[in-house]
């Protein structure tokens, strides 16, 4: 395990973790915004870089473990890709003001997806991998939608969908009045100021943010319903694989068939594999070695394609 820093174009630098065979001998970006570059390169071809979550971080999801090492047995790298939500706060130093500052699920913009998942290609190519998959999972899997909608670069030869988020379902319960609040302290110039309850009861998070949640549609890409925006998973011209936990309960009771539905939408849906983890959630508790088991024969698979 090697860790990464990876400097976003806005100077956030991105904790990332390398997981390889060969990952004690790889070395890092360097860490200033004029001068970044890679020193040396990887033993193996492949890698598979997985965007995390909301508050998908190691202590949350442990299931990246067990993917890390089972794919890195195997002469696999796997990156597991923090981004600015996987804790609530995160301390930091911006690389192009050299000052101090704090990113999280609490501050997060949603319009910083591009950048994000760009820093960890950025390094995967310059690395020199031959072949690039980019996976996430949850929120992170939403990411990957909306960023492989507005880039078809051959540098990302596949895709791995993992529990993606139906955010109209996470926000449900999240009342009128509190919607309301929301609004008005963003039209208020208010919008930096932590909001005065916890978004779906559990993120503590400033109004801008929470307006993201609530009223962006950037990352509300996944639905229940047949005839949901699924315009985004409709401009998506790459292949891959899309898995869900078949107790997923982010999916109003139908795991199968909400990844059936999104697949449906994808322009290389019959070229594209769905898998189910039985009886396991969202998190793939109790079945994170049989996960990491799928997602290894699914590359092998890939690989006796070519």
């Amino acid at each position: 395990m090697q860790p990464l820093h990876l400097p976003t174009r806005r100077g956030i630098v991105l904790d990332g973790v390398l997981f390889s065979q060969t990952a004690s001998d790889t070395k890092l970006f360097s860490q200033t915004a004029s001068d970044t570059k890679l020193f040396s390169q990887t033993a193996s071809d492949t890698v598979l870089i997985c965007i995390t979550g909301i508050h998908g971080n190691f202590r949350s999801n442990p299931f990246y473990f067990n993917i890390g090492h089972t794919l890195a047995d195997a002469g696999i790298d796997f990156i597991y890709a923090q981004t600015n939500d996987a804790y609530g706060m995160i301390r930091t130093t911006n690389t192009l003001t050299g000052k101090e500052e704090i990113i999280g699920s609490w501050n997060e913009r949603f319009a910083y997806t591009d950048e994000d998942i760009e820093a960890y290609l950025d390094y995967a190519e310059q690395t020199g991998y031959k072949h690039i998959i980019l996976a996430g999972h949850s929120l992170g899997a939403n990411k990957v939608i909306y960023y492989l909608s507005r880039h078809h670069s051959p540098r990302v030869e596949r895709f791995v969908l993992l529990s993606p988020a139906n955010l109209t379902y996470m926000l449900s319960e999240v009342t009128a009045a509190e919607r309301l609040i929301v609004r008005r302290m963003t039209e208020s110039g208010r919008g930096g100021e932590l909001l005065p309850f916890y978004l779906m009861g559990w993120v503590q998070c400033i109004a801008f943010t929470a307006h993201d949640w609530l009223f962006d549609s950037v990352l509300n890409n996944v639905h229940t319903s047949p005839d949901g925006d699924f315009s985004q998973a409709a401009q998506i011209t790459h292949t891959g694989a899309l898995f869900i936990g078949t107790y997923d309960n982010f999916t109003d009771g139908d795991p199968v068939g909400f990844l059936t539905n999104l697949n449906n939408h994808i322009p290389t849906a019959d070229r594209n594999r769905l898998i189910f983890i039985e009886r396991t959630g969202h998190t793939y508790q109790q079945k994170e070695q049989e996960l990491a088991d799928r997602l290894l024969e699914t590359i092998q698979a890939w690989r006796k394609e070519k």
